[in-house]
């Protein structure tokens, strides 16, 4: 009989967990707290409330809660002397990064070398998908202690296409078709107004760097139709687009 009302205090305790931190976050989406914070309260929320489930539960299989609670307690200050400092570090950072918000959901970020779009905050770690879809997991100190760079939080942004024209091209001619295939376009802003720049003087080309400003969810789009664009526009208009070559000379003997 304990077994049985152990295993039901865990079954309708998961249910009931289930309903108060759902109610919790829905009560919470009414405030002005951002979402990931909210998100980051729900799941501390959670875990604290499965602790008691299981301990609830060990009381009904007849053992002393009290004992296995300074016996819990006992582990964890031998653990702690092994290094859980990093448990309590990746806490803190979670706590940081939810109140200062660095990141936040579905933004796409690079952070500790990995770039994706953030799905959520946990007490421990930063979870990302990777546009492949692949599932990443971050120890949050790594995500507070590295450099994060955020690729959405600004709402435009700035595209830039390079190519090279072998020298003796006319600059201005190049430089006018790529500024009207920039302004022709329409997701590309007039404010910030879009430019040409000559970066480089190569080995065999002029190097040009196409900048158009879009709206950040633009920016892909942009990018592709840009780049595409002005390789047809130079070939149409009989503007080289030179390539590295090598020429083999054989030498009989």
């Amino acid at each position: 009989m304990n077994l049985i009302w152990a295993v039901a205090i865990l079954v309708i305790g998961y249910i009931v967990a289930k309903v108060v931190v759902s109610s919790f976050k829905r009560g919470m989406k009414k405030t002005k707290l951002p979402e990931l914070v909210v998100e980051f309260l729900s799941r501390f929320l959670a875990a604290l409330l499965y602790v008691i489930i299981i301990l609830m539960a060990v009381a009904a299989l007849g053992y002393n809660v009290g004992s296995v609670v300074i016996g819990l307690s006992a582990v964890i200050g031998l653990i702690l002397g092994f290094g859980l400092q990093d448990t309590f570090t990746n806490l803190a950072a979670g706590v940081w990064i939810a109140a200062l918000r660095p990141i936040d959901l579905n933004e796409v970020v690079t952070v500790a070398g990995v770039t994706g779009k953030v799905t959520g905050i946990g007490v421990m770690s930063t979870e990302l998908i990777q546009p492949d879809n692949t599932f990443i997991t971050i120890p949050n100190k790594l995500v507070w202690g590295s450099v994060i760079t955020n690729h959405t939080r600004m709402p435009v942004k700035r595209v830039s296409v390079d190519i090279g024209v072998a020298y003796g091209t006319n600059l201005d001619r190049a430089i006018k078709i790529a500024m009207d295939l920039m302004k022709s376009h329409p997701l590309v802003l007039d404010d910030p107004e879009p430019s040409v720049a000559i970066t480089a003087l190569a080995d065999s080309s002029i190097n040009l760097q196409l900048r158009a400003w879009t709206k950040t969810g633009d920016y892909w789009t942009v990018k592709g139709d840009l780049t595409k664009g002005i390789y047809e526009r130079y070939g149409e208009e009989g503007i080289e687009i030179p390539f590295p070559q090598l020429d083999v000379h054989l030498k009989e003997q």
